[in-house]
């Protein structure tokens, strides 16, 4: 039945797209469906108990303050717990570098809000994080897209794709989303070189940077720009950094955090002003009673250790099932990995059967944005349970089998 709204849409709706992620979510929570699709964490292990006494103490102590508005930029508090964490990471900020937003989504959004013009070109890797995508779709941007390999971006391909002019590069130097490969330390510091000469801006998503099984910490590219500025005081920014409690603490918060120039964060807190006005400041003042006492520290390292035997039973029924010519990532930390099954094969298609075995995943050819990709997928380790890991990796592979 048509409306007076339906000849009514801006533009901008023709090019916003469903998450194939969420449209999937709708099949994959069904009880008997194995579901490697989702980026969710492991729900029993959400510190539940630890929520309801800070949710006591707050609404005692701090009722009115928590149950109140709040300043755009966030919880003051809650700020400078993060700035002083980021400093053990060697990212010299203060509260003043850093906004909270609600989740790191809406933080690409205003990313978008604030700096792309219809037609700007955003450079970034491929396959990359379908959720920047969809946020920059409605902005009317253009992707230059760099391909990556096992140890991401392809920095000896960056410097024709720098040459057309992009607004900004995107990247996720740890336990990408979605193939769960980590940039080293040699091709960081190429890229970071590469991006100065160019004068091309950087955004950092980091969601998943404390969840490393193996291996040593790597600085952030924040932390590499600003010392080949050679700058000793505040931070300067020509990188703005994302990252989020989504993965650390729990994703139903909604909290997650920017961290650039004061210049910068004043810009994004207009935008936020039209969007929302602010984060919840009850959620705020929680997660900072939650976090000051050092409880985070404590709990990441458990997360740790649940998603690391996680992703070593994946790996495990993954070298057990699979046939032949199929290949994957060995992820070093995060939430996901990366399959890549023969040429001729189409994950959309091979979904469909997989979902009639009660397993699902996500096909690969959605996180690539100019296309590609057709024959490969992103599975998730950490929402299932290790005897769901086990049954869902046979029951793929068995139909991968089938499919050859």
């Amino acid at each position: 039945m048509q409306t007076l709204w339906d000849d009514r849409y801006a533009l901008r709706t023709l090019n916003m797209k469903g998450s194939t992620i969420r449209e999937l979510l709708k099949f994959t929570q069904l009880p008997d469906v194995i579901s490697f699709a989702g980026g969710m964490p492991a729900p029993e292990i959400f510190p539940t108990q630890e929520f309801q006494e800070a949710c006591i103490r707050v609404l005692q102590e701090k009722g009115q303050e928590a149950l109140q508005y709040g300043t755009t930029e966030g919880y003051l508090p809650l700020r400078e717990m993060i700035a002083r964490h980021s400093n053990q990471y060697g990212i010299k900020v203060t509260a003043d570098n850093i906004m909270i937003t609600n989740g790191s989504q809406q933080a690409l959004d205003l990313i978008g809000k604030i700096f792309i013009n219809p037609g700007d070109r955003i450079l970034l890797e491929s396959p990359t994080y379908l959720g920047a995508l969809q946020a920059w779709n409605a902005y009317d941007a253009q992707y230059v897209a760099v391909g990556s390999d096992g140890d991401g971006i392809q920095v000896d391909k960056l410097e024709s794709a720098l040459r057309t002019g992009p607004k900004f590069m995107y990247v996720l130097p740890n336990f990408q989303n979605p193939t769960g490969v980590t940039i080293p330390l040699d091709r960081r510091l190429r890229l970071v070189e590469l991006a100065d000469r160019y004068g091309v801006p950087i955004i950092e998503d980091d969601p998943y940077g404390q969840l490393r099984f193996e291996g040593k910490h790597l600085p952030a590219l924040v932390v590499l720009d600003d010392q080949l500025s050679g700058n000793n005081g505040s931070y300067h920014g020509n990188v703005i950094y994302l990252s989020t409690f989504s993965k650390i603490l729990a994703p139903g918060l909604r909290l997650a955090w920017v961290v650039a120039t004061p210049e910068i964060v004043q810009k994004l807190v207009t935008a936020k002003q039209g969007t929302d006005l602010q984060a919840s400041t009850f959620n705020q003042i929680v997660t900072h009673e939650i976090g000051k006492g050092g409880f985070l520290d404590q709990h990441i390292k458990k997360i740790v250790d649940v998603y690391r035997d996680r992703r070593d039973i994946m790996l495990e029924e993954l070298e057990k099932y699979m046939p032949d010519g199929v290949q994957w990532t060995h992820p070093q930390g995060g939430l996901f990995l990366w399959v890549t099954l023969p040429e001729g094969f189409n994950t959309q298609d091979l979904l469909r059967i997989a979902i009639e075995k009660k397993v699902a995943f996500v096909p690969g050819h959605s996180f690539h944005p100019n296309g590609g990709g057709d024959n490969t997928m992103r599975l998730n380790f950490s929402n299932a349970k290790p005897d769901k890991l086990r049954e869902g990796i046979r029951r793929l592979a068995e139909t991968i089998k089938e499919n050859l």
